[in-house]
């Protein structure tokens, strides 16, 4: 539910169809990829978000924006929230899904990822992948003249990152000066958490255990977007004092899909660092928490928090769909087809 911040910003706020971020991200996305929260701007970031709040509160303006768009959805990877979110994203907006499972069946095992790509982009406006690793993404966006969208690879997850800052800017009225702080493997998700924290202002802790830490690469890229958007990245080992006065906690399952040989070494590891009522208490009292689902339950977070009144995780999954829903228009070209919007 939308807090009173929010919608007394929202009522102060420059139209979504003449606010600079949005007609940027347009102009400049169009046709483009998303492998990596690394590919956009701090604007156009905002952009999403802006879009995806409007499309949330005004969706019969964009229902015929996609009108015969094809998406096909390739999925590696179990899903619930991703796929739906966006077969019904872009139903909703007049085009239409189609899945390919490939779970049994990996990307580049049949015919090479280079092929598949020149194949299905004479078919298709829009691939969503969802695999195992990235660089069958970046090959993918490499070989193929339609978008690109990265739906969880194990690098990344961009995804979720937009919905999740969405639901924090819906709850707090901005997010710009929040103190966010993840606990947790230092995985996809955290990968794209911290960008797209520094992109928007945002002070982002993050706690692993020793040996579970973010990609050097994604610290230094996350340091660079931090310093550019003043606020700042800070690393520990320590979760108890990381979640200290932080307005937002998240975590994720300890054990991504694909490393589930490697359980029961780290459940003793990670038990450190599981979200429960007594860490709770050292956020702040209007702290929030959050996760990306499906959690283990009593695992990486306990019962009492995950449905106790801090948490958000259903208003984050429902705002999969309507993040993607503005992700789809910016990279389709469809706000030329929305009335309310002269590009």
């Amino acid at each position: 539910m939308a807090s009173k911040a929010f919608i007394e910003k929202q009522e102060r706020a420059i139209p979504v169809q003449q606010d600079p971020d949005v007609l940027s991200a347009a102009a400049r996305l169009a046709g483009e990829d998303l492998c990596s929260i690394a590919d956009l701007s701090s604007g156009e970031v905002r952009a999403i978000l802006k879009l995806g709040h409007d499309i949330k509160v005004n969706p019969r303006e964009y229902r015929y924006a996609l009108d015969a768009k094809q998406m096909v959805l390739m999925f590696e990877k179990a899903s619930l929230r991703t796929r739906l979110s966006f077969e019904t994203g872009i139903n909703t907006m007049g085009g239409n899904a189609i899945f390919v499972d490939h779970t049994s069946s990996p990307l580049g095992e049949r015919e090479s990822v280079a092929d598949v790509a020149r194949n299905v982009e004479r078919w298709v406006d829009v691939i969503v992948l969802r695999t195992y690793a990235h660089d069958t993404i970046t090959e993918m966006a490499a070989n193929s003249r339609v978008p690109i969208i990265n739906a969880l690879s194990d690098f990344e997850h961009p995804c979720q990152a937009l919905a999740d800052f969405m639901t924090l800017d819906e709850h707090f009225g901005r997010v710009k000066g929040l103190n966010f702080t993840y606990v947790g493997d230092g995985n996809n998700v955290c990968h794209s958490l911290m960008m797209t924290g520094a992109q928007l202002g945002v002070n982002v802790t993050v706690a692993t255990p020793r040996g579970y830490s973010p990609d050097i690469e994604i610290v230094t890229n996350t340091r660079e977007m931090a310093e550019a958007n003043n606020c700042e990245l800070k690393l520990t080992q320590d979760p108890q004092a990381a979640v200290e006065g932080a307005d937002a906690v998240y975590t994720d399952v300890c054990v991504s899909m694909g490393f589930e040989h490697e359980s029961t070494r780290r459940a003793p590891i990670f038990r450190p660092f599981q979200v429960n009522e007594a860490l709770m208490q050292r956020a702040a009292s209007h702290a929030v928490f959050m996760h990306c689902l499906p959690a283990r339950r009593n695992a990486e977070v306990t019962d009492a928090v995950l449905d106790g009144p801090q948490s958000i995780v259903f208003d984050q999954a429902e705002n999969r769909m309507h993040a993607q829903k503005a992700l789809l228009l910016l990279l389709l070209g469809g706000l030329s087809n929305t009335p309310s919007f002269k590009l």
